[in-house]
């Protein structure tokens, strides 16, 4: 089992920045990759951005050059640097957590905002 759990959400202008972070406990060794994804009112979750044990990452096209993810291990800790925000950014940001190829685990998700 593992346990994910996002912080960092909040309220920001067009322009600004934020930092999500989340962090896994549990069987942490079995974690193959994380991920962040996003979910706006009335749309389907996206996915965002992930990171690999071996730090390889891959963006969806809308947050390339702005989002940034990265990973400490031994903090077993995921980041997510999002510059440049935009309205359309605002959504729910949830961590997700692929274990040993066979099951996804989900944090509960964080707020982000962005005004224009």
């Amino acid at each position: 089992q593992v346990q994910l759990e996002e912080s960092g959400g909040g309220l920001v202008q067009a322009g600004g920045s934020l930092r999500l972070s989340c962090a896994a406990s549990g069987s942490v060794s079995g974690i193959n990759y994380m991920g962040w994804h996003r979910q706006a009112p009335g749309k389907q979750r996206e996915l965002v951005a992930t990171i690999t044990g071996g730090g390889s990452t891959s963006y969806a096209n809308s947050v390339k050059g702005r989002f940034t993810i990265s990973r400490d291990g031994a903090k077993n800790t995921v980041y997510l640097q999002m510059n440049s925000l935009r309205p359309e950014d605002t959504a729910v940001y949830y961590c997700r957590a692929m274990y040993q190829y066979t099951t996804n685990y989900w944090g509960k998700g964080t707020q982000v905002t962005v005004s224009s």
